[in-house]
């Protein structure tokens, strides 16, 4: 589909993606905080380097998991110097994804809450993401879709929510972040 293709973030742009100054503008705590709970298991999709794993493993408490996956096997040991530094390291779980497949075997409906945050439209083949999103989670398990507005047209977006009908899930709601188009879906 025109619009996806693999355009993988380069590592030194995770720098700049865990400024503390984007808290200004994508603050994690104020968008997951509607969807995550103590003691859930949620999975951080194109993690990078945990600008929103870190707060995730906060919001899950001692008695949740966060899994935080990428493709960038250096994105994911800066990731996990940053969770050894703030005490969060025995909450997440790092898991290098090979392209085209999470790869999470043993996790099916298991997972309560997915964050795909700018990380869709770097996918080859979405709806086979999409599919194994829908394995992953628990029965009505949410599902926090965000594209960046730069890089994914309006069209290309309604495609991408198309696909995830297809593989699933349902739309529940179109919850507002900062230069971003997104949908929170729920699985059918």
């Amino acid at each position: 589909m025109s619009g996806h293709k693999n355009d993988t973030c380069p590592f030194w742009v995770g720098y700049l993606l865990i400024n503390p100054m984007r808290n200004l503008y994508q603050n994690p705590k104020r968008i997951l905080e509607p969807y995550i709970r103590e003691e859930m298991t949620v999975l951080d999709y194109g993690c990078a380097m945990g600008f929103f794993s870190l707060p995730m493993a906060r919001m899950v408490g001692p008695g949740g998991k966060v899994i935080a996956v990428d493709i960038q096997e250096k994105m994911l040991r800066t990731l996990v110097k940053r969770a050894k530094k703030a005490g969060l390291a025995n909450r997440i779980e790092t898991h290098l994804a090979v392209p085209g497949t999470i790869g999470l075997e043993g996790y099916q409906e298991k997972i309560d809450f997915i964050l795909a945050l700018a990380v869709v439209h770097e996918v080859p083949d979405p709806v086979h993401t999409f599919t194994e999103f829908h394995s992953l989670l628990k029965a009505r398990g949410k599902l926090l879709l965000a594209e960046p507005k730069g890089h994914v047209t309006r069209e290309n977006f309604e495609a991408t929510l198309a696909m995830a009908e297809k593989s699933g899930f349902t739309l529940e709601s179109q919850p507002k972040i900062f230069r971003s188009r997104t949908a929170l879906m729920r699985k059918s």
